[in-house]
């Protein structure tokens, strides 16, 4: 019994406790990074940015949820602001576009090797579509905030807030990947390895 509850602890989908240090999350989350390297080798996207993206989306909840929408007065709660979903906060028509187009028909946006997964598939796609580079946190999270119709119009123009928030996730990605070259060799050999 014991074992069984050791068990069901170290399968826990509670965030990393420091969400600040990419090491220290893979070090704790120790299947994340292979899920995370499995999308960098499949789309082509330096891990550091989509999870610098998704720090900024859901705080790696993976039951992370946009806020109620009010009605009446903001007295009557009417549904959610938006579709948006887990770790990734991707909305229904998106994560079933990318469902569809991948064959990944078994996915959920509250697993973690999907939500990296879909968000490697979006920042692939936007580089083909808008011609952003897959290393440019700061364009690809515009582009993941507004759709590629709205990076292309420039409605982030009117939103100096998600300008704000977008040079926030750029600086982030920029700190995870230099902790990243710090530890990756540790994380690519496993955690048995690296004990000895």
């Amino acid at each position: 019994m014991a074992f069984i509850s050791l068990f069901s602890a170290s399968c826990s989908t509670t965030p990393p406790k420091n969400k600040h240090n990419l090491c220290e999350i893979f070090e704790e989350k120790d299947d994340w990074y292979d899920a995370a390297a499995d999308m960098r080798d499949k789309w082509g996207v330096p891990i550091h940015v989509p999870m610098a993206m998704m720090y900024q989306e859901s705080s790696f909840r993976d039951d992370a949820r946009p806020p109620r929408d009010y009605i009446f007065f903001g007295l009557i709660p009417w549904g959610r602001v938006s579709s948006a979903y887990g770790y990734s906060q991707a909305k229904t028509p998106t994560w079933a576009d990318y469902v569809r187009e991948t064959g990944n028909s078994g996915a959920d946006r509250d697993d973690f090797e999907d939500a990296i997964d879909f968000m490697g598939w979006f920042i692939s796609k936007t580089y083909k579509i808008n011609g952003i580079s897959k290393w440019d946190a700061y364009a690809q999270y515009l582009n993941y905030h507004e759709g590629w119709g709205g990076y292309k119009r420039k409605t982030y123009l009117k939103k100096q807030w998600l300008i704000a928030v977008s040079k926030k996730v750029k600086a982030r990605s920029l700190t995870y990947a230099k902790q990243l070259k710090t530890c990756e060799e540790d994380l690519k050999s496993g955690w048995f390895f690296g004990i000895f």
